[in-house]
């Protein structure tokens, strides 16, 4: 099957940089016709949002969808729970792991893929203090080496 135009929206950076980032999975959501209109436009925030498990359904707490500026009443809470469309086995093996091995689930990047949005959300453990400076001299490291080569070529 031939992939389809995907158009990124928003991407979460300071899940990469909070998290070590293992399993990712592409999920749906259950949207209203300004909430999507308003995605389109690019007006979605998930700094501190993250996914939730409640009787079986995946659901997402804490992001962020401007209203859209031409809906009226149409328009609903900007930072209500959204359900996340996931397969039940999908589910539930996301479950166990986070009830089980301390790992949490959090938004990575949103997109648009044939005109529907998708959530791209990562199976995601905590990093140490120490865990970020290492990935920050390690960065620091490969950004200087990057800069002594293109001064020699």
């Amino acid at each position: 099957m031939a992939e389809g135009k995907t158009k990124e929206i928003a991407y979460n950076r300071k899940a990469k940089h909070d998290y070590f980032l293992e399993d990712f999975y592409e999920c749906g959501l259950v949207l209203t016709g300004t909430e999507i209109k308003s995605i389109r436009e690019g007006h979605v925030q998930f700094k501190d949002a993250y996914v939730s498990i409640f009787r079986g359904e995946a659901w997402i707490k804490g992001m962020h969808i401007s209203a859209y500026k031409y809906g009226s009443f149409a328009n609903v809470d900007e930072e209500r729970d959204r359900k996340l469309l996931l397969h039940k086995d999908e589910i539930a093996k996301l479950d166990s792991k986070v009830r089980t091995k301390g790992y949490t689930l959090v938004p990575v990047r949103m997109y648009l893929k044939n005109g529907r949005a998708k959530l791209e959300i990562a199976l995601a453990k905590g990093k140490d203090l120490y865990d970020k400076r290492q990935t920050e001299k390690i960065r620091d490291a490969s950004r200087e080496m990057a800069k002594a080569l293109k001064r020699k070529g």
